[in-house]
């Protein structure tokens, strides 16, 4: 992976004419940028934007760079954004393991050499051994695991976090936001989370933009 930096300049988002969102930031590499604030404040929408997939309602205007690369003249599926949301989105029609293998990008070839992948990713999130098993059988901190496997797999130049701690309970919250910012750092991926918890956003260690407190 590519240890560029996350840059917003002049991102601003509206709906109906009401500006949601302004920001100019930038996130080094293996740093989070929280963003905070109350339910439709234009936090997820935010997320949206940076990954190509914000509803035509919304008006935005703004860059966003990886590196030198301007992601917001590429198309979505090019900008190679890692996305975790509240629920893991884990296919049910697939094993584990078929999830991991489904978001390896297709310059690896061959399927002993995806599934040697998919093992070692496992592995990477304590989960060895379990590439059999059926997502509907995990319990919901493992499942958030196999959900940050998968992104990790897909080459992303940044993880997106669309509160993907707020369904854990306390304990598995701790532990899952740790591995997840580890891994980040790991890989020297720019972050942007986005919450409502203020113990988010004290784990991240970052910066901290709050938005629709106005």
């Amino acid at each position: 992976m590519a240890e560029n930096g996350l840059f917003l300049d002049d991102v601003t988002i509206a709906l109906n004419g009401h500006r949601l969102v302004s920001v100019t930031h930038s996130v080094a590499p293996g740093k989070v940028l929280t963003v905070m604030g109350p339910s439709g404040s234009g936090k997820s929408s935010l997320l949206a934007y940076i990954g190509g997939f914000l509803p035509p309602a919304f008006q935005a205007s703004g860059r966003v760079f990886s590196g030198d690369i301007e992601l917001t003249a590429l198309p979505a599926e090019d900008r190679h954004a890692g996305i975790l949301f509240q629920d893991p989105l884990l296919f049910p029609h697939m094993s584990v393991g078929g999830n991991l293998v489904f978001a390896i990008p297709e310059t690896v070839k061959g399927k002993a050499a995806r599934t040697a992948l998919a093992e070692a990713a496992l592995e990477g999130v304590g989960l060895g051994g379990m590439a059999a098993r059926d997502p509907d059988t995990l319990s919901g901190g493992q499942k958030a695991r196999v959900a940050l496997a998968r992104a990790l797999l897909s080459s992303p130049r940044m993880l997106l976090l669309d509160e993907p701690f707020s369904k854990l309970d306390a304990n598995l919250r701790g532990q899952i936001r740790e591995l997840v910012f580890s891994k980040a750092r790991a890989g020297g991926l720019p972050v942007l989370l986005v919450t409502h918890d203020e113990a988010d956003a004290e784990a991240a260690g970052g910066a901290v933009i709050r938005i629709g407190t106005e």
